[in-house]
Order: structure tokens, then C-alpha cells, then sequence
């Protein structure tokens, strides 16, 4: 099924990268709507056993499709307040769970670096999931990729919000890295991560996003350094290797991934769908979650109309 591409007008550099005839949507907003976390979907918890760890995960159960939401490396398995239950109610099978380092998670001291990518597939296995959605923000968009490029009969699609993701690209990273400052890793981290206008319109919601944050056990700081290990390369030749429906959610605000950077990479990848959430820092599934949503179930069911 060829899936149509999601576009905002305002970002030139997906303008003019996209085919003709694609759809666009626009906003006027000029504050972020408050938003608080609908209940949470009834799920099960449990702690799935992978090589010399063990994760904690919930699982909606069901019928419906299994989608599997990636944290970013400040957030954990509570990250996803907002999509779970709206993903949920649209009738999928909602997984999240915690990496290694991450909230819950119970790993061997002394243990080898384990991919996690690894990790996914044996949390899988343990759920009877053959194939699944992956859904990734920020480093989970690394290790969805990751897990895309190993084992790519087990992805039913991909979608990929706010992360730099062609690590292993040199020149694309020295690009990328010349937008930061020296000593931006220093910064705080909702500076770092979450847009101005979310954090001047919800100091409660910045609140709720740095509790989530403390309870991990790995530094923020140094969470790009202790990165788990690929297995696959991820580089810019290799995303034109994916042939699973890819969707890129670009965030205008993004200190790490702005939406020319995203461009890149939609140029390479086949069929790719694309959507910009205006006025986002590099968390859009927490600062703009009706957006978010609303366009990643348009790419789950192939219409974005």
C-alpha cells in the first residue's frame, strides 16, 4: 500500500523535498494547548528476562496489531502517557517497556554491552509477537532503526520522531553536531529537549517530563556515551535499504533534529512519509501529543485524509 505524506506548509526544507500532489496541513496556533495525560488503558506489567537483564514492560493484550513504543534516553516505559491509551482506544496492542540504565530495568553488574535492538527482540519473543509497529523518539528512534535494519520481517512500519538516527553517517553527524553549541550537553535537560513554548505554557507538564526523567539509573549527561551497541549500520545508504511504510516526524523547534536535517533522510528513504509538528522541542509525542497522535494513527492506517 503506498502511504500518502503527512506535511505542516511552514517548513520549507520538506516542501521541497516532497512529490507532487502531496496533502499539507497547517496551524495557527500560536500557544501550545494545555494537556494532561488521559487514564491509562488497562494493561499487564510484568519484567521480561534478555541476556543478563531484565525489562519491565506493559502489554495491552489483545487482537489488534501490536505497536511497540521506544522511549527517548531521558524517558522510560512512562513516557508515553499520551499514546498509550490513544492507541489503545484505536484498537492496537500497545507495548512499552524501559532499555537498560532506564526506570525499572534490573541489569547484572559487569554485564556486556547488549544491542538493544538485542534486547527488543527477545521481549518480543517472550510476548508471542511476531511483527509489530515500531514507534521511536529520540534514541528509541536509533534503536527502532536498529531493530528495523536487523530484523526487518518482524516490522510491520516504522516511525521515527525527533532523533538524529544516521549515527554512523560521518558527515551527516559533523553537520549535526555544528548546530549545538560546545557545552550543550551541559545544559539542562528540559532545555535541551523541550521546546520554549511548551516550556513557557506548561511548567506543570515540564514538571511531570522531569520526574519521568529521575527515575532512570543512567546519567542524562552521559547517556550518548554508555549508547548500547548496533547491529546494523546506520548510516544514510542504509535507511534507503528500508522498505517497511517509514514515517519521519520532524519537530520545528528541535534543537538536535530540526526538520532540514529530517529532510535528509526522507530524501533517501522510499515511499517515506513525513510530518512536521510546529512549534515542538525534541520531545513532540510529549509537547504536542494531538499532533503526534493524530498523524502517527493516519500512517497506522494508511490514510493520511
Amino acid at each position: 500500500m503506498t502511504r500518502p505524506t503527512i506535511q505542516h506548509a511552514a517548513c520549507a526544507a520538506f516542501v521541497a523535498l516532497m512529490l507532487a500532489g502531496c496533502s499539507t496541513v497547517a496551524t495557527n496556533e500560536l500557544l501550545v494547548p494545555i494537556q494532561e495525560p488521559p487514564p491509562a488503558a488497562a494493561a499487564r506489567a510484568g519484567m521480561a528476562e534478555v541476556q543478563a537483564a531484565r525489562l519491565p514492560y506493559t502489554d495491552t493484550g489483545g487482537p489488534g496489531e501490536a505497536v511497540v513504543l521506544l522511549h527517548p534516553a531521558t524517558g522510560n516505559l512512562r513516557s508515553w502517557a499520551y499514546q498509550q491509551p490513544a492507541l489503545a482506544a484505536a484498537g492496537y496492542r500497545v507495548i512499552t517497556y524501559s532499555r537498560r540504565g532506564h526506570a525499572g530495568a534490573e541489569a547484572l553488574q559487569g554485564s556486556q554491552a547488549v544491542a538493544a535492538s538485542a534486547d527488543l527482540a527477545r521481549l518480543l519473543d517472550q510476548l508471542g509477537v511476531a511483527r509489530a509497529h515500531l514507534v521511536g523518539v529520540a534514541a528509541g528512534g536509533i534503536y527502532g532503526t536498529d531493530f528495523a535494519l536487523t530484523y526487518p520481517t518482524r516490522v510491520r512500519s516504522l516511525t521515527i520522531a525527533a532523533s538524529i538516527v544516521a549515527i554512523s553517517d560521518t558527515n551527516y553527524m559533523r553537520e549535526s553536531s555544528a548546530l549545538r553549541p560546545d557545552g550543550f550537553e551541559r545544559m539542562p535537560s528540559e532545555f535541551r529537549e523541550l521546546g520554549p513554548q511548551y516550556r513557557a505554557a506548561h511548567p506543570a507538564g515540564v514538571a511531570q517530563w522531569r520526574e519521568i526523567e529521575r527515575a532512570n539509573t543512567i546519567s542524562p549527561a552521559t547517556s550518548a556515551q554508555q549508547r548500547p551497541p548496533l547491529q546494523s549500520r546506520l548510516d544514510l545508504d542504509a535507511l534507503a535499504t528500508l522498505r517497511m511504510p517509514v514515517l519521519l516526524i520532524a519537530a520545528s523547534a528541535d534543537l538536535y533534529s530540526p526538520p532540514a536535517m529530517f529532510a535528509r533522510m526522507a530524501a533517501r528513504i522510499p515511499g517515506v512519509s513525513t510530518l512536521v509538528v510546529e512549534g515542538s522541542g525534541h520531545s513532540p509525542h510529549w509537547e504536542r501529543p494531538d499532533i503526534f497522535n493524530a498523524g502517527l494513527l493516519r500512517f497506522l492506517r494508511g490514510d493520511a485524509k
